[in-house]
């Protein structure tokens, strides 16, 4: 009885002790300043993004203000309520910022993982439509993550599957940082396993068959718009261990995040390690980049998350450029997040 009492006396000094180190909250004085003739956003990278353009722009106090802040972070979002987009700036530490890419898959690059012919689907479901992508990482996003490699806390890919025996042997993962020796066995190994599949599938149906009531359903139940199947992709193709895309520059201390693995793993690790701050970059805006394990329906719910809307692409069908649909998910997304660019992203000298 006297060691419980001893115990339970113990647990309430050390709760009262770390409910004294969270920092008390602070009056966050909402006031919103009209400002004249506010510039386009995002519009450094007009061949990948159609700039935002809003009659009326407010600029509001800064909302993350860290003691000892050396990367500054100035956003927007979107106000219905408020009639317009606000705009504030924001001071992190960058030792408690993780930068995480979304989805950088390896297609059609040298890895040797394939768009499946002669009507496969990956990614941005075409080869043409992947080439962008892959323009758009190296001129984009690969110059913003080194920039902040080396001061931010880490450097972060998520992809789809499991942490396979393969993958984990080529890149760091939460529990694991390979040897020089297990990445060069790791590599050959992910590269003959991606060279030996067989990336063909089947052609596009030459003949359906359509009812004389509803043919317009009979048609696209037999030929949809988008699909990824072992009919197109052949069999086994989404269980290949997908690399990072090679117009990545990927250190060997960064970190890739598995899908399969859930977010609470991914959550956890951040948190034991003292990141309180997301910038989000990667792919498709409006598909994986919100809602898959690293995406910001699960991140902002634990992390202050700063989505870098130019350092993202939405997926473009009937289109040439992503332009357009990059900035209307951007928009969407606008009303309950944080928005910045990469030139917004600033560290100190």
């Amino acid at each position: 009885m006297r060691t419980s009492t001893l115990s339970l006396l113990l647990f309430g000094i050390l709760t009262t002790f770390a409910a004294s180190e969270e920092p008390s909250p602070r009056n966050y004085r909402n006031q919103l300043r009209r400002i004249e003739e506010p510039k386009p956003l995002l519009a450094d990278y007009p061949e990948y993004f159609e700039p935002i353009r809003e009659e009326a722009h407010f600029e509001a106090p800064a909302i993350v203000e860290d003691d000892g802040a050396d990367l500054h972070v100035r956003a927007w979002r979107f106000s219905y309520n408020a009639r317009g987009i606000i705009e504030m700036p924001n001071h992190l530490r960058a030792a408690e910022t993780a930068v995480i890419m979304v989805h950088p898959w390896a297609i059609d690059d040298e890895w040797g993982w394939k768009s499946p012919q002669p009507n496969g689907v990956a990614d941005f479901c075409t080869p043409t439509k992947n080439a962008l992508a892959a323009g758009h990482t190296k001129k984009v996003i690969d110059p913003f993550l080194k920039k902040l490699r080396g001061k931010a806390a880490f450097v972060m890919y998520s992809l789809p599957g499991p942490a396979d025996p393969v993958r984990t042997k080529v890149y760091r993962s939460f529990n694991k940082v390979p040897t020089p020796i297990e990445r060069a066995a790791g590599e050959k190994e992910l590269r003959k396993t991606l060279a030996d599949f067989d990336y063909t599938g089947e052609p596009l149906p030459e003949t359906l068959t359509l009812s004389r009531n509803k043919p317009v359903i009979d048609y696209f139940r037999q030929f949809p718009g988008l699909d990824s199947s072992a009919r197109y992709n052949h069999d086994g193709f989404w269980n290949l261990p997908i690399p990072v895309s090679t117009s990545v520059s990927v250190d060997p201390q960064d970190i890739v995040i598995y899908d399969a693995e859930g977010y609470p793993p991914l959550r956890d690790f951040l948190k034991n390690n003292g990141v309180r701050h997301v910038l989000l970059t990667g792919y498709a805006t409006d598909m994986c980049y919100c809602r898959t394990t690293a995406g910001y329906e699960n991140l902002s719910k634990d992390f202050n998350v700063f989505l870098v809307a130019d350092a993202s692409l939405a997926t473009f069908p009937s289109n040439t450029s992503p332009r357009f649909a990059v900035n209307a998910s951007i928009s969407f997304a606008a009303l309950n997040q944080l928005i910045t660019q990469v030139s917004w992203v600033k560290l100190e000298p």
